[in-house]
C-alpha cells in the first residue's frame, strides 16, 4: 500500500472500528460518552477505552472520569487503547500519572484480504487445521495459549464461548493439530458489516515455531474473510511478528500501546506474561 492508501485506510479504521466500534461479545456494551468510546462487559471480558477526542485542556478530567466510571462498575482492570496519533501528544504521560501501566507497544497493521487469501502455503507434514465450533475446540485453543504465552486467560475462553453460542458468524477460530496434539491456534473477529476483520490471539507451541504455521493460520483466516467480502485484515502486531506480516503484504497504520488501570495497584505491574513476544496476533483481548 502506498502512503495515500494507508492514510485513507487509517481514517476508515478510526471511523468504523474505533469511533464506530461494535461490542465484541453478546454481553458487551459499547458506549459513547462525551469525548470517548468505551466498551463495558459484566464479569469476564475486555473493558476499555477504544477512542478519544481530547486536548490539553480536557484530557486529565476525562481520564479521571473514566477511572471513576470503571471503578464504580467494580471493574478489576480496564485498558485505554492509545494510538500514537491520538491527541494530546502527551496523553500517554497523562495516563501514567493517573496510575495506568503501559504494556509493550504493538504495530497497527492492515493487509488486503484477497491478496493474503492467495498466499501459497501448505501445512507442515503431519499438521492439520481444525475449525473451532464447540467447547472442546475452545479448550484446545486455551491449551495452546497457555504453552505459547505462559499464562492462562479465562476471560478469553468465556468470550469465545459466548460468540460461538450467540454470534457464530462473527468469529473464525482455528487450531493446528499435530495428530491429537494442538500446536498452534488463532482466531478472527468479523463485526457485522465492518470492512476490517481482526486477527487475535495467534500463538504457537515453542517446539513448533519456525515451521510456517503462523503464516498458514493467517492465510486460512484471510480466505474465510475473503469469502465474506471483508476487504481488510487488521493486526496489532508484536515486534517479532511485524517483519513477518510485512513480508506477507501488511502495511503499517500506526503504533498502539495498551495502558492498563488495575484496581488497588500501587506501582508498576509485571505484565510481561500477557504479551505475545513471538510471531502472533495482537494482545488486546488475546
Amino acid at each position: 500500500m502506498d502512503h495515500d492508501e494507508l492514510r485513507r485506510v487509517r481514517a476508515e479504521y478510526d471511523a468504523r472500528m474505533r469511533r464506530g466500534a461494535q461490542p465484541d461479545a453478546a454481553s458487551a456494551r459499547v458506549e459513547r460518552a462525551r469525548a470517548v468510546v468505551r466498551q463495558t462487559v459484566p464479569g469476564a471480558g475486555w473493558n476499555g477505552v477504544l477512542w478519544s477526542d481530547l486536548d490539553e485542556g480536557t484530557a486529565d478530567a476525562e481520564i479521571a472520569a473514566q477511572v471513576a466510571y470503571f471503578d464504580a462498575l467494580g471493574t478489576s482492570e480496564f485498558e485505554w487503547k492509545l494510538y500514537d496519533y491520538d491527541r494530546p501528544a502527551d496523553l500517554g504521560q497523562r495516563l501514567r500519572a493517573a496510575g495506568f501501566v503501559p504494556e509493550p507497544a504493538e504495530t497497527l497493521m492492515v493487509g488486503r484480504t484477497r491478496e493474503l487469501a492467495a498466499l501459497p502455503v501448505e501445512p507442515p507434514q503431519g499438521v492439520t487445521l481444525r475449525v473451532v465450533t464447540d467447547e472442546a475446540g475452545v479448550d484446545l485453543m486455551m491449551d495452546v495459549h497457555t504453552r505459547a504465552f505462559g499464562t492462562e486467560r479465562p476471560q478469553i475462553r468465556e468470550q469465545m464461548l459466548s460468540l460461538l453460542r450467540h454470534e457464530p458468524d462473527t468469529i473464525e477460530a482455528v487450531v493446528a493439530m499435530a495428530g491429537d496434539v494442538p500446536v498452534s491456534a488463532a482466531r478472527m473477529e468479523m463485526p457485522p458489516g465492518a470492512p476490517f476483520a481482526g486477527l487475535w490471539g495467534g500463538g504457537t507451541d515453542p517446539g513448533w515455531r519456525g515451521r510456517g504455521i503462523y503464516r498458514l493460520l493467517v492465510a486460512h483466516r484471510a480466505r474465510v474473510a475473503a469469502e465474506r467480502g471483508v476487504p481488510y485484515l487488521q493486526v496489532d502486531a508484536s515486534a517479532d511478528s511485524r517483519p513477518i506480516l510485512e513480508r506477507l503484504g501488511f502495511g503499517v497504520l500506526g503504533v498502539t500501546v495498551p495502558y492498563v488501570w488495575t484496581r488497588g495497584q500501587s506501582g508498576p505491574a509485571d505484565r510481561s506474561g500477557l504479551v505475545d513476544g513471538l510471531p502472533g496476533d495482537g494482545t488486546r483481548r488475546a
